[in-house]
């Protein structure tokens, strides 16, 4: 795996690198919307990490606290990618839990057995705009 040389690497960057979002302007956002802190503090899309920094990361219902391990500027393979960071045990277990928290809730929730037809939908439409 071909290292950054620096001590020290953007953050919107790494993240692209380490593959936790698919485009640096998908990280970019995260960072901007908040997202992501870095020692429990939010950050700027510049700001320069170094390793052994801890990440939170919020994405979707998951949210993973992280420690940085390597640097890289480069998007690699995920084999590759997951040799940068390690999850915390804390972060995986939660994870794990509220995911099969999720899972079991899952049944709770009334799902249609099937699409509307489009009489239904028309309906729907009506009823929603107030005709």
């Amino acid at each position: 795996m071909s290292e950054f040389q620096g001590d020290k690497l953007r953050l919107d960057k790494w993240l692209w690198a380490a593959r936790f979002f698919k485009t640096r302007s998908l990280a970019k956002a995260a960072i901007e919307g908040g997202k992501v802190h870095l020692g429990g503090q939010r950050v700027k899309v510049s700001r320069e990490i170094s390793v052994g920094d801890t990440l939170q990361i919020r994405q979707g219902w998951d949210e993973r606290v992280i420690e940085i391990k390597a640097l890289s500027d480069q998007r690699r393979g995920a084999p590759e990618a997951q040799l940068l960071y390690q999850e915390t045990e804390a972060s995986l277990k939660k994870r794990e839990s509220e995911a099969a928290a999720r899972k079991a809730a899952g049944g709770m929730i009334e799902r249609p057995e099937r699409r509307p037809t489009k009489k239904q939908r028309r309906q729907i439409h009506r009823f929603k705009q107030g005709q």
